[in-house]
């Protein structure tokens, strides 16, 4: 079967070529838009894609709306709906991405959110690996640091506040690397450009705190439930800069990364330069579960078809 390239569009499915902005819309000019990421993993014995947590997804989607003052008027189980209907009106069987965004659609002058028109847009992509999970990815602390809360809302996935995460990409690939890694206003480490970080110490599973100006990632989420049913100690806390250089085990979690190891930060190799036991624990369950293969966690899949 194949794919037609469809998009959800001004409120209806259209085709991608026809989901087009004017240069003069609101969210174009002035970053007033809220995003998500969503992935759906293609499980060839059972012909069917499993879209992970998406209803978590969306409700994190409208969460950023009442944070940044968007006015949108749908609810999670509508958008989970008209995205399963663009996913199986495009016939995807394979890997994907999902990526809705609400938006500010009027065209005006004036950054602001409060009386000005919003819409959503989902477009989908094929995605396998958006970052190499297997070989260790080489980072380093980003001159930049992550915006404040204070600044721009850490919790919500404003798409202005990806300007900082460009700036910090760009800089650690630049300069040789695959990532970067934030670290706060108060200088402890935060997470990677697009990515939540977890840390192994003496068989433990640490990561920074949400006060830490992280994002609350639906994938850490689900990595924290996993650790604890594998008895594996975890905690939360702040973590300092030199902790990292130091660690047994290092990896980044989100939708787009997944679960993907680090080898190096600061030149300075993590471990044993080889994937730790914990995070390959961890990672292993973590695309078993995606693509449907544990009972036990079928609850986090919607199946598509």
């Amino acid at each position: 079967m194949e794919v037609k390239k469809y998009s959800y569009f001004e409120g209806k499915i259209v085709p991608a070529e026809s989901a087009k902005v004017s240069i003069q819309t609101h969210a174009l000019q002035y970053g007033t838009a809220v995003f998500g990421g969503i992935r759906g993993y293609y499980n060839k014995d059972q012909d069917n894609i499993f879209i992970f947590r998406i209803h978590d997804h969306y409700t994190r989607l409208l969460n950023s709306t009442k944070i940044m003052q968007i006015q949108f008027d749908k609810n999670p189980q509508e958008l989970v709906d008209i995205t399963l209907q663009l996913v199986r009106e495009s016939g995807y069987k394979e890997n994907i991405y999902i990526r809705p965004y609400i938006y500010t659609s009027s065209l005006q002058l004036s950054p602001r959110f409060h009386d000005v028109k919003a819409d959503i847009a989902i477009y989908i992509l094929q995605l396998n690996d958006y970052m190499d999970t297997q070989s260790g990815l080489k980072t380093m602390v980003s001159s930049w640091r992550r915006i404040d809360d204070t600044s721009i809302p850490t919790f919500s996935k404003a798409s202005g506040g990806y300007v900082n995460s460009a700036l910090a990409k760009s800089e650690a690939v630049q300069n040789g690397c695959d990532e970067a890694i934030f670290l706060d206003s108060r200088g402890l480490v935060s997470e990677g450009s697009a990515e939540n970080l977890f840390m192994v110490r003496d068989g433990k599973l640490i990561t920074p705190s949400l006060a830490s100006s992280i994002l609350e990632g639906i994938t850490r989420k689900s990595i924290l439930e996993i650790a604890k049913n594998l008895n594996i100690e975890v905690v939360e806390r702040d973590v300092s800069r030199s902790e990292l250089y130091i660690c047994d085990e290092l990896f980044f979690s989100g939708t787009g990364v997944q679960v993907a190891w680090i080898s190096e930060v600061d030149r300075r190799v993590v471990g044993t330069g080889k994937i730790g036991s914990i995070t390959e624990m961890i990672q292993k369950l973590f695309f078993k579960i995606v693509t449907g293969e544990e009972k036990e966690y079928m609850k986090w899949l919607v199946s598509v078809y």
